[in-house]
């Protein structure tokens, strides 16, 4: 797969192609879902929540997002590198929001930065893509308005809603998007938009009708068995296996059978051959 950047997306919208997004916050991971040709890597200030255990995203800093971003950025060649905005780095003035995105491109290394909010952010979209900074935009339910919109709920269910997310999403592509994310809305809302608007749409909880899809990877693994909202589908039970091998590991440590003969070296062993898988 060749490197993917926002015009490769574009042309991928105007080909039918569909998209795939997740996130990822080490250099492991990044490694890992880079290899298997997801076109865009997020650095989500989801983090907050699935990395450092807050119940929103807000706690989330600038200074944390530049240090998770700076890490996937090792693990990457392929994908295209996004990066959330945090609470409270872009609502307060053109100017800050300006600065912030550059510090995440040129300290984080991501290629653009994802913000969340409709037409109300025109202007400061438009002031970071001409300070060269590209944009994801992001409407729906939006986790940092989580107290404003009354917890974690569906969001343009009613006409009025409807419209005005409808309306967001021509302002965003107007003031400059490249993409936008739609989060838990009606399918037949979220297929509307995404076919009135000329930039690649990607749907989390949003239904098929988006022009691709994105995930937490720790909910699309199976890390965390007490979290299985309705728009998450786990491909692994991943979180089971790890309790599985660290209770062997327990075990085998405290009856002796761990570390072995095959897993010790003596002191024969080439210096060499210390971190290789045949060293003895």
């Amino acid at each position: 797969m060749k490197k993917v950047t926002i015009n490769t997306l574009k042309k991928m919208k105007q080909a039918g192609e569909r998209i795939t997004m997740l996130t990822a916050y080490d250099a492991t991971f990044a490694k890992l879902l880079d290899r298997a040709g997801i076109e865009i890597l997020l650095v989500g200030d989801s983090l907050g929540m699935v990395v450092q255990g807050h119940d929103t995203t807000l706690p989330v800093t600038m200074d944390q997002m530049v240090y998770h971003c700076a890490a996937v950025r090792r693990g990457v060649s392929q994908a295209h590198l996004v990066a959330d905005m945090p609470f409270g780095s872009y609502q307060a003035s053109a100017d800050e929001a300006v600065k912030n995105a550059v510090r995440l491109c040129a300290e984080g290394g991501c290629e653009s930065v994802k913000l969340e909010g409709g037409a109300e952010y025109g202007e400061i979209i438009q002031r970071i893509v001409r300070a060269g900074v590209p944009v994801m935009g992001h409407i729906g339910l939006t986790p940092q308005s989580v107290h404003k919109l009354g917890g974690y709920v569906v969001q343009g269910r009613n006409e009025d809603k409807a419209e005005r997310l409808k309306a967001d999403a021509k302002a965003l592509e107007a003031a400059g998007c490249y993409s936008i994310i739609l989060e838990m809305m009606p399918t037949e809302l979220s297929a509307e938009i995404a076919r009135s608007v000329s930039i690649p749409v990607i749907g989390i909880g949003a239904g098929a009708g988006c022009d691709g899809q994105v995930l937490v990877i720790y909910d699309l693994l199976g890390m965390n068995p007490d979290f299985s909202p309705r728009f998450v589908k786990k491909y692994l039970d991943l979180g089971v296996l790890i309790r599985d091998a660290v209770t062997q590991f327990r075990d085998e440590v405290k009856h002796g059978a761990f570390p072995d003969e095959a897993h010790s070296f003596s002191g024969e062993t080439p210096v060499l051959q210390l971190y290789s898988s045949g060293g003895k």
